[in-house]
């Protein structure tokens, strides 16, 4: 496949490197896991094949040879050599064929999923890009990316249920963070029943809410961390580290949130509103 436009921050991911945080590797990953799965699920794919992945401008590609395809994710208007084709569902491409998108009308990350993976270079058990892990930290104009030819078309899956494709959610579910305790019971408050903004200061490896709370704690030791940790910064800031986070961290972890939530996050665009809802251990 060649990269005819990039788009933004495109790159290929996986469910990411599971396992390694001892050894200070990031986990990656795709940031909208339930998209990743969909995907592969509606190929028929092992569940681990990696996807493209793209960020709010999607990119342009040209097929170097004949495939099976599933697109996911943002929703989208996207063409093969101009002609509409529907999300979710496979789609049948040949060699020289162009894929195309239009403007991304909501969501933030969309994915390209292809029968069998992609088959960029596999580091740490992952294909996912990282920089200063993998060669690349995301695709350029006429870039190729490697895939196998795959001509047998059977599509098993004819319809998706919409709530599977519904993520649009203004709750998110958290568990209480290791220094949840140390707020006082006003901080508390506010920060289980207040209305938060994502801002725009974002990116894979963290999202700031643009809200303040007071910070009067003490500083900490550099603690473990892990995506869907929501630290508490000096300037009163809530950051919601995401999918390329750090693997330690010196800010109280006052929040954590739900798997399922961290893809409904990743997908809320800048100004979008949420609040907490709080989930005990059962």
């Amino acid at each position: 496949m060649k990269v005819i436009h990039p788009g933004l921050f495109t790159t290929i991911q996986d469910k990411g490197r599971v396992g390694f945080s001892k050894f200070g590797i990031s986990q990656s990953g795709a940031m909208d896991q339930k998209s990743f799965k969909l995907a592969n699920a509606l190929l028929g794919n092992e569940e681990n094949c990696a996807v493209i992945e793209w960020v709010l401008q999607p990119p342009k590609l040209q097929f170097t040879e004949p495939a099976i395809i599933c697109l996911t994710g943002a929703n989208i208007d996207a063409c093969i050599n101009e002609k509409s084709v529907r999300l979710n569902h496979q789609i049948q491409v040949c060699k020289g064929d162009i894929l195309s998108f239009n403007i991304c009308k909501n969501k933030v990350y969309g994915y390209v999923g292809i029968k069998n993976g992609f088959l960029s270079e596999v580091v740490f058990k992952s294909r996912s890009f990282f920089k200063g892990i993998t060669k690349r930290e995301c695709f350029h104009k006429d870039d190729l990316i490697l895939y196998k030819s795959y001509t047998n078309f059977e599509d098993h899956f004819s319809s998706i249920s919409k709530t599977v494709l519904n993520t649009n959610y203004d709750v998110l579910h958290v568990f209480l963070g290791p220094e949840f305790e140390r707020l006082s019971l006003s901080q508390k408050e506010l920060l289980l029943g207040s209305e938060f903004t994502v801002s725009n200061i974002r990116s894979r490896m963290a999202i700031q809410l643009e809200e303040n709370l007071n910070n009067d704690l003490p500083s900490m030791l550099t603690s473990p961390v892990l995506p869907g940790t929501i630290q508490l910064t000096p300037s009163g800031k809530l950051m919601v580290l995401m999918r390329d986070c750090q693997v330690t961290g010196g800010y109280p972890r006052v929040l954590q949130l739900r798997l399922e939530d961290i893809d409904i996050l990743a997908q809320m665009r800048t100004g979008a509103k949420l609040r907490f809802h709080f989930l005990q251990f059962t």
